[in-house]
């Protein structure tokens, strides 16, 4: 019995090992924050990874063959052996409980460690944040935000891209009846949204719930920084190890920045904790490395559009479209507002 057990053992353990040597590859668009979230992951934890940018300006996430790999038609998408992990959230649990090895950093502790509860609430406060909204909403609503990095006039464009961007869904559904179902709900779920996100109301109540939020992560900081000796690390958000938590911490507040929020959650002397937490994230290697030139449109964005556009024989470079494709991204993400 105790032989049969030691050999299932170390079968499951043989298994667990193999699958997690199977290649992964990832699908994402690069302003997009779920996709960005899912990279700053793999970056800590080290893995390897074929990345595959869907571009969301060009609308590829909408094409039949990215819909049959993902009907919602929203990256990212990632593929590791046979298994096909949709979302970003459950992508990162994937990654979280299949990359165990001890070479491997974990970015969650044990469950019985006094750690887990804490980093569980954080991460789940923080992704429970409406970034879509935030996004697509400062775009038609810019008297929101100061010292935004989206262009002064997304605005007029991306109201003109909605109507395209229904009749391209119709069109797609047309055209392959075996997604018809897929791309009607895309649709459905894209006026949906874009009803409420055209809707100051809303934006400034959502708002002022993002502060609530914040004010418990300046708080949770100033803990931190009151627990740590003088001479002892500088601590993360939940304690002196880099967690899940910060990573959804870091990206919500290099697109709150992005966005033209940061002046009002942190700047001038407020909520100095979070002010200083977002410099010494700006400064740490993996988040540069993933994350680093992402708030530079033309770098980051642009430029490799145009140059996939002009690869492709394309008859028109995408100026505009292009800018406001990528801003309104997967936030209207996936959601489309261009064409």
């Amino acid at each position: 019995m105790a032989l049969q057990e030691d050999g299932a053992a170390a079968g499951s353990g043989l298994l667990a090992e193999c699958k997690a040597e199977a290649k992964l590859i990832l699908y994402h668009w690069t302003h997009s924050f779920c996709s960005q979230k899912v990279r700053l992951v793999i970056a800590e934890k080290a893995l390897k990874c074929e990345e595959h940018d869907v571009s969301l300006p060009l609308s590829e996430h909408n094409e039949p063959w990215f819909m049959r790999l993902n009907s919602s038609g929203e990256v990212p998408v990632l593929i590791h052996g046979e298994n096909i992990i949709c979302e970003a959230t459950q992508i990162i649990d994937y990654l979280e409980e299949t990359f165990v090895n001890e070479k491997t950093p974990r970015l969650i502790p044990e469950e019985g460690s006094m750690y887990y509860p804490r980093v569980q609430h954080y991460r789940e406060l923080l992704d429970s944040l409406p970034m879509d909204a935030y996004t697509h909403g400062c775009i038609l609503h810019p008297e929101l935000t100061v010292d935004s990095m989206i262009p002064a006039y997304a605005t007029t464009r991306i109201r003109s891209q909605i109507g395209n961007t229904e009749s391209e869904l119709k069109k797609l559904a047309k055209e392959n009846p075996d997604l018809q179902d897929a791309y009607i709900a895309k649709q459905k779920r894209l006026k949906s949204k874009l009803l409420d996100h055209d809707n100051i109301k809303y934006l400034k109540k959502i708002l002022d719930e993002l502060e609530k939020v914040l004010d418990q992560v300046e708080t949770e900081l100033q803990r931190r920084n009151e627990e740590t000796p003088e001479d002892g690390q500088q601590p993360w958000l939940c304690g002196e190890f880099f967690s899940l938590a910060d990573v959804s911490l870091a990206v919500t507040l290099h697109r709150l920045k992005f966005l033209g929020f940061s002046r009002r959650n942190w700047g001038n002397g407020k909520r100095p904790n979070l002010e200083t937490y977002y410099e010494r994230v700006l400064k740490r290697k993996t988040f540069n490395k993933v994350l680093g030139h992402v708030n530079n449109i033309l770098i980051s964005a642009v430029l490799p559009t145009a140059f996939r556009v002009a690869k492709k024989r394309a008859p028109r470079v995408l100026g505009t479209t292009v800018l406001v494709g990528l801003l309104s991204s997967e936030e209207i993400c996936q959601h489309d507002v261009i064409n």
